[in-house]
């Protein structure tokens, strides 16, 4: 027995000799693990010194940027590719513009030409071959105007006029267009953001809805499909979360495209998301439309530049009266001194008598042009007058959703508080708690959507307009 219990007390104490050799620390550890209970595992080993290095500059996240509203729309209104080719038709019509002005002037030429030719040269009447100089200089200014058009002139100003007008419209509700799709992107950012924070507010009752029913379940007063229960909840948020997380990452990737930039673009929230009162009331605002939106008047400004084009197609049915004067100057030396002069004044009429009906289609032509732009003008009008009221509509729905989900979610919490109390003493199951937390948080839901279904429904009102409202 003496050696028995010495052989045993030798296996023991070897290796916490050859550990102490090889790392003091070690006994150390080996004396303190027996205080550590069963119930709570030893603390792992710290990680190596590479593991805890800081990853590289390269691997860190990029920063995304982050606008404001007016931030985002001065820079969609940069970036936008339908607006820049609304700006260069604006500059399109008022060239036109300029130059229907400039047939009213006379218009002014000048020529200038000089010729060399050898001393012995072939006179082409007789074929006899003589000596001298055939070096010729000559120089002219002539002017023309058109002294009368049949009223083709102040056709066809009226008509680039009403173009431009129609252009500067276009102009105008391109921009109300291009705002419309930034403020759309923008408020799909924060609506997703919202959805987040309600995620979030989900994932954390449902954690502690996790912990109640495991307390529960050890104590012996919930069943484990309570935990069950609890646990596909907490999942459910979880979904929800990574749901609303692509959701914003897709919508700041619109708002970025819109922006100009290449990657995604946060919107920062706007403090004040009340619903403001429109200045107007419903009729005066749908009459104001009807008569002032930017699509009414681009239909307007092309009915009118139809209508000169009918008077420029029938002034070809009128002769044209032509003036021109010509000064000529002829020298046979590189010099202003000496040479011969001469002038020329003249007056022409043009009438074409018969052109194969070339005059009688582009009448036609431009009747024509006139009577669809009279059906386009009242269509826009009409379709004004709907889209007006559609927005409206959607925009006091909005409003009235807006009272109803703060009602909602004012009274989903507390009964959520109620029920979390009741669960906690007993009285009542698992499935009325998460039965009144889904409550809350489809309340919640509705709130954020109603708050910027409003919004949208604004910004098209005002899209509509051509300016805030």
């Amino acid at each position: 027995m003496p050696l028995l219990t010495l052989g045993l007390v030798g296996m023991v104490t070897a290796p916490v000799s050859n550990m102490a050799r090889a790392d003091p620390s070690a006994v150390r550890m080996q004396a303190d693990a027996p205080t550590q209970t069963a119930q709570e595992p030893a603390p792992s080993a710290a990680p190596a010194p590479e593991a805890q290095a800081p990853a590289p500059a390269s691997e860190a996240e990029p920063k995304v940027m982050r606008v404001t509203l007016e931030e985002a729309i001065a820079r969609a209104l940069k970036a936008n590719p339908q607006v820049a080719q609304a700006k260069g038709s604006v500059t399109n019509a008022e060239a036109a513009e300029l130059s229907a002005v400039g047939a009213y002037i006379p218009s002014l030429s000048a020529s200038a030409s000089g010729s060399l030719a050898s001393t012995e040269r072939i006179e082409p009447v007789t074929g006899a071959v003589v000596s001298g100089s055939n070096d010729t200089y000559s120089a002219g200014l002539a002017a023309s105007w058109n002294v009368f058009t049949g009223g083709q002139r102040s056709a066809t100003r009226k008509q680039t006029r009403a173009q431009s007008g129609a252009a500067q419209a276009q102009l105008t509700a391109q921009r109300a267009a291009a705002v419309l799709a930034v403020e759309r992107a923008f408020y799909e950012v924060l609506r997703a953001m919202g959805l987040e924070e309600v995620a979030n507010a989900r994932i954390e009752r449902a954690r502690q809805n996790e912990g109640a029913a495991e307390r529960r379940l050890a104590v012996g007063s919930a069943t484990r499909s309570d935990l069950l229960r609890a646990q596909l909840d907490h999942t459910t948020a979880k979904e929800a979360l990574r749901t609303a997380e692509t959701q914003r990452t897709s919508a700041a990737l619109a708002l970025g495209r819109l922006v100009g930039e290449d990657g995604p673009v946060e919107a920062s929230p706007d403090a004040n998301i009340t619903p403001k009162p429109l200045t107007l009331t419903d009729a005066a605002l749908i009459s104001e439309l009807e008569a002032n939106a930017p699509d009414v008047l681009a239909a307007a400004s092309t009915l009118g530049a139809s209508q000169a084009g009918v008077s420029v197609a029938k002034a070809t049915y009128l002769p044209t009266v032509r003036l021109s004067a010509g000064y000529d100057w002829f020298n046979q030396d590189p010099s202003f001194n000496g040479g011969r002069t001469s002038w020329s004044v003249r007056l022409g009429v043009s009438y074409p008598i018969f052109d194969g009906f070339l005059r009688e289609e582009r009448v036609q032509r431009a009747r024509t042009q006139e009577v669809v732009s009279q059906a386009q003008l009242a269509d826009t009008r009409r379709a004004v007058r709907s889209g007006a009221g559609q927005a409206l509509a959607q925009l006091r729905l909005a409003e009235d959703r807006i009272t109803f989900s703060v009602q909602s979610v004012e009274v989903a919490r507390e009964d959520l508080k109620v029920q979390q109390e009741r669960y906690r003493l007993g009285a009542t199951t698992i499935l009325e708690l998460l039965t009144s937390q889904e409550s809350l948080v489809q309340a919640e839901i509705n709130l954020v959507s109603s708050r910027f279904d409003y919004r949208i429904a604004r910004a098209e009102l005002e899209a509509l307009a051509g300016r805030p409202l």
